[in-house]
């Protein structure tokens, strides 16, 4: 019945988390429990890792099925553990209305690393898979594919929404690095010995498009970001057009004032600027707001 949700950044010790969990509620309390994995969910569904998340359609069909399979256990007298990054803040949200209105207890956990030591550890997954065994059972190993550098830091440092103790579908929140100790009797009492939260109007899902809207901005900023230095190594001085986004013309001449150091700064700035002032608006704005923001800067 209750539901505990896993986030946290890569390779900071999200699944070590979840069977510690897993055998203290078996071992001490005698409690079922039910793992729902977005790793297995990633392998069930035949993707991999790294272009999942580069992939807004995989990364949404990922999404639809971990809610599902946690839908479909939460009502049952056991504890759900939804391992995973879960780095939308809108999307814990709908996870929590749906514990909500099934009137099941919820907490938190997340966990958190340095980020160049989770790093340094990600590349030893990907030295240890380079000499491992090559018989060695596929399912084994799903929680060992190591991310590639752009996937690791876009979900580390651009697309995660962090966890806070004052939104009420983060609390309670437990926070853990690899270090520390869970408080795992704490966590038993606030999923056992506390009432939950009556079901009312405010536990419906909040729009999808709202949840993906973070996603939507980093993958079609790089696009563009992209086609522009493309433009630029071919030496081209003439307007850049994007077929994606008819009407809309990078100036003739801009490329000019463009290099990666550059481009990334005002990418940088213009994502900042978007998520505190654009996060409820339709994601096909996104292109034409970054070229227009283009248009004026780059010559600044």
């Amino acid at each position: 019945m209750p539901l505990i949700i896993i986030c946290g950044t890569p390779v900071s010790g999200k699944t070590f988390r979840t069977n510690e969990l897993k055998d203290f509620f078996i071992n001490k309390h005698k409690k079922k429990v039910e793992i729902v994995s977005e790793d297995e969910a990633i392998a069930k569904l035949g993707y991999d890792k790294n272009s999942t998340y580069l992939d807004s359609q995989k990364e949404k069909r990922i999404r639809g099925y971990l809610k599902s399979e946690v839908l479909r256990l939460i009502g049952k007298d056991h504890v759900v553990i939804l391992d995973g990054s879960n780095y939308i803040k809108g999307y814990r949200y709908e996870l929590y209305c749906a514990s909500k209105a099934s009137k099941s207890t919820q907490c938190t956990v997340y966990t958190i690393r340095n980020h160049d030591e989770a790093w340094e550890a990600n590349l030893k997954r990907e030295q240890d898979a380079n000499t491992e065994n090559q018989l060695v059972d596929k399912d084994s190993s799903i929680n060992s594919m190591p991310y590639t550098e752009e996937v690791f830091n876009a979900l580390t440092l651009l697309r995660f929404e962090e966890p806070n103790s004052n939104n009420r579908w983060d609390s309670p929140l437990f926070t853990v690095q690899p270090s520390d100790e869970l408080n795992l009797d704490d966590i038993y009492k606030v999923l056992f010995e506390k009432k939950p939260p009556p079901p009312n109007m405010s536990t419906q899902n909040a729009p999808l498009t709202a949840t993906n809207f973070l996603y939507e901005l980093d993958k079609v900023t790089q696009s563009i970001s992209k086609q522009i230095l493309d433009a630029k190594q071919l030496n081209m001085d003439g307007e850049v057009k994007f077929p994606e986004y008819p009407g809309c013309i990078l100036e003739a001449g801009y490329t000019q004032f463009v290099n990666p150091q550059k481009l990334l700064r005002l990418r940088r700035q213009f994502l900042t600027y978007a998520k505190m002032n654009h996060s409820n608006e339709d994601t096909s704005k996104i292109g034409r707001y970054y070229i227009q923001y283009l248009n004026k800067t780059l010559t600044d």
